[in-house]
């Protein structure tokens, strides 16, 4: 056994003579002393007598203490008034045991209401300017464009004549050629194609736009005693390498387009509407 179990025995031990030490001090008295008073006893009296004998019997003579041993009520005057006992103080420190182990964890409870949104906190300090990123990809645009003119009238024969074109005014890239007449896509996507001629007076006008070797559309003028402007335009979607031109019909009529030297009568322009790789 440890110090703290012979310190715990001690504690027990005081506290119990404490507090059983009055009641030990009343001895019951023996068989002999009970035979002798009742060998005295005296014959019953009635309850007056007997309270007035009472009162003379227990009651202190004047000048004497009351023996602490003897019993007494509380109506009796001069009764004793006895010091109350302290009750004893023990320190709780020394009945402490040892440490126990840690037990096992118990169950998560519940999760609590979600509580009202805090203030705001303040600004923090500017931090530090970071590092240069990678550059990013080149913005793709797409662009096609011309306008071309002829100063140079054209008649038809006996074959379909392609119109070339001697006046560049805008050939973005050199997509259409000047040899040929014709516009080349390298640019899918969706264009816009213009036709503007000079009739010749007593002579018919008859044209198509071409594209891939098929007529798309017509500019056509009836034979009249005046020369006017004539034009055409439309929008056609085209894949790479796709051609459009313009073509003069063949001689079975009287066909022929005006232009002189001066002035430009006739111009072909065209132009990128929409990439074909945009949304």
């Amino acid at each position: 056994m440890g110090s703290r179990g012979l310190r715990l025995v001690l504690a027990c031990c005081l506290l119990l003579a404490f507090a059983c030490g009055p009641a030990l001090g009343r001895v019951p008295r023996g068989p002999q002393e009970l035979q002798e008073q009742e060998g005295t006893r005296e014959p019953p009296l009635d309850h007056a007598e007997r309270d007035e004998e009472n009162h003379g019997k227990y009651s202190p003579r004047q000048g004497e203490e009351a023996p602490a041993s003897r019993c007494f009520r509380c109506c009796d005057p001069g009764s004793p008034v006895y010091q109350a006992i302290p009750m004893p103080q023990i320190n709780i420190t020394i009945l402490k045991g040892e440490k126990g182990d840690r037990g096992d964890r118990g169950l998560q409870g519940k999760y609590g209401k979600t509580g009202s949104v805090g203030a705001r906190g303040h600004v923090g300090p500017k931090g530090q300017k970071g590092s240069m990123g990678a550059p990013g990809d080149r913005c793709k645009n797409h662009y096609a464009a011309f306008s071309v003119g002829r100063k140079k009238p054209l008649h038809s024969n006996d074959y379909y004549q392609t119109v070339i074109f001697d006046t560049e005014f805008v050939n973005l890239y050199g997509h259409f050629n000047m040899f040929t007449g014709k516009f080349y896509c390298y640019v899918p996507g969706i264009y816009f194609f213009s036709l503007n001629v000079h009739t010749w007076n007593q002579k018919e006008t008859y044209l198509h736009i071409m594209k891939n070797g098929e007529e798309v559309v017509i500019l056509y003028a009836q034979v009249s005693d005046r020369s006017i402007m004539q034009s055409q335009s439309l929008m056609l979607e085209l894949r790479d390498q796709d051609e459009v031109w313009v073509r003069l019909f063949k001689g079975e009529r009287e066909n022929a387009i005006f232009s002189d030297e001066f002035d430009t009568y006739i111009t072909f322009s065209g132009y990128l509407v929409k990439h074909a790789a945009e949304p």
